[in-house]
């Protein structure tokens, strides 16, 4: 070989040599079918709320055990595979309660995070809350952390407006004639409330921030609507007197069931269990739309499903229903699921709605203090621990007022394993202890009559610091407000035949 031959091919291998470390210590281009790295975004970090509010739907509601191995805590008519599967993924509270047994004033404790009484809101005209505007649960979140926005969709009965309430988006001042839908495809509106939710959550997504959604759907609520399609699965099923699960088979406005302090509810002809148990299984059907949705944003993991009921109805074991303030009335079903939350899972604590703003703020910014006035406790420590533990409260008992559409004006109170039931006007005080009677069966007052005594003074303590001496006198004088009349007294009032004097 000659020499510049030698020395063309010398440099040929120095070239390809320079080469192939080169190739050896730049890094591989990743294919082009290699998604790139997801870019972490607030909506994806930090916690959102996802709660989902029925109305009136009873503690036997779902096809889902309130009660772990008991039959009687769940409805025998309905099917609800997406609330049992939200139920696999996160708690069921068996002790769970409504702050009132009617929907405005239930909506309004959960909204103040405070007891109707002390709110001065424990019926439908009673607009002249104790509480600024701006303590409210969407409001206090926002200051927490400015990065959060809210939506309500659905049902709102109240005169405030949803936006003064801290919410960037909602429907307005609603009834629940707004829910009585005039478009067969859409019963309840539940299939395009869930479709703007959709869409509500895909914006904050987008446009990266953190929220607070609740869809107060006009479903369970009387009259009952399903698709024809939904409803001739359950053709079989007959209307029934004593009907259970929900109210929507009787008129609106009436105490349901056999209980203490009740007004049996009449049936209504133009809603029967197939309808309901159609209308429920389309609600149903519509939280499993929100969970899918959450998947496909990949917002899921750090989301927080709420599902809860406004207010109780009639069961086959729970006294009385919709209205009054027997367990039926009160008792509702709650489950929640989100990170840290075990799956199925059960918390016999006792919770109550108006513990939904401490349970927010505590899980979207801790350590954050709580609005002046507001009585609820956080759930935190029970959903992380598999429902040990206790809710701690600034006040260690739950409380109730309805003193309308009731023979008498009662209150209760539950603490502990015990509940007092108490008429205003006639001076009764019922007993019970709801571990061992959940029927509320057996008055236990003359047998404890100390117990008896502690819980009244206690309970009426409670009610006339938040209505004021005046509008209790009132009430023990027989008269009760009018018209659905606000607190401190109302102006028009009734006496009933049977008050003491």
């Amino acid at each position: 070989m000659k020499l510049h031959q030698l020395t063309r091919a010398l440099a040929a291998v120095a070239f390809l040599l320079m080469l192939g470390a080169a190739v050896q210590t730049t890094p591989k281009s990743p294919p082009s079918n290699t998604p790139a790295k997801a870019i972490t975004t607030q909506a994806q970090t930090l916690p959102n709320f996802l709660f989902i509010l029925a109305d009136d739907q009873s503690w036997a509601g779902l096809s889902v055990e309130m009660i772990a191995g008991k039959e009687f805590s769940k409805g025998k008519n309905f099917n609800t595979p997406n609330t049992k599967k939200l139920a696999e993924r996160g708690m069921i509270f068996s002790q769970a309660y409504a702050a009132h047994p009617k929907c405005e004033c239930s909506r309004a404790a959960i909204l103040a995070g405070r007891t109707t009484t002390t709110l001065n809101a424990t019926t439908k005209a009673s607009t002249n809350w104790s509480m600024p505007l701006t303590d409210s649960l969407a409001n206090s979140l926002k200051r927490a952390n400015p990065l959060y926005r809210a939506a309500h969709l659905g049902k709102w009965q109240w005169p405030m407006k949803p936006a003064d309430l801290g919410y960037d988006q909602s429907d307005g001042i609603t009834q629940n004639q707004t829910g009585e839908s005039k478009d067969p495809a859409d019963p309840k509106l539940s299939l395009s409330l869930t479709r703007r939710a959709c869409d509500f959550m895909a914006t904050q997504v987008k446009e990266d921030h953190p929220f607070f959604l609740q869809i107060s759907f006009y479903a369970v609520h009387a009259p009952a609507q399903a698709l024809p399609e939904t409803l001739k699965k359950y053709g079989n099923l007959k209307s029934a007197k004593n009907d259970v699960g929900n109210d929507a088979v009787k008129g609106p406005g009436k105490g349901a069931g056999k209980g203490p302090g009740n007004d049996p509810g009449k049936e209504n002809a133009n809603t029967d269990r197939a309808t309901m148990a159609a209308m429920t299984e389309e609600l149903d059907t519509c939280v499993g739309t929100l969970m899918k949705k959450l998947d496909a944003l990949g917002i899921a993991n750090n989301t927080y499903i709420i599902y809860m009921s406004d207010n109780g109805g009639r069961t086959d074991i729970l006294s009385g229903g919709k209205g009054n303030l027997g367990e039926g009335g009160l008792r509702v079903p709650l489950i929640v699921a989100g990170p840290g939350i075990h799956g199925a899972t059960h918390c016999n604590e006792p919770v109550i709605s108006y513990d939904i703003l401490a349970t927010v703020l505590d899980f979207a910014a801790p350590n954050t203090a709580l609005p002046h006035g507001a009585e609820g406790g956080s759930w935190k420590t029970v959903l992380q621990n598999s429902g040990a533990g206790k809710v701690k409260r600034s006040i260690d008992r739950m409380v109730w007022h309805q003193p309308v559409e009731v023979p008498h004006p009662q209150s209760a109170i539950r603490k502990g394993d015990y509940k007092l039931l108490y008429e205003w006007d006639t001076k009764n005080a019922q007993l019970f202890n709801l571990v061992d009677d959940l029927s509320e069966k057996k008055d236990l007052s003359k047998e404890k009559p100390e117990l008896t005594a502690q819980l009244t003074a206690e309970l009426k303590a409670h009610v006339i610091a938040g209505l004021g001496e005046e509008a209790c006198a009132a009430l023990a004088r027989g008269e009760t407000p009018q018209n659905r009349g606000g607190g401190n007294g109302g102006k028009g009032v009734s006496k009933p035949k049977d008050a003491k004097q």
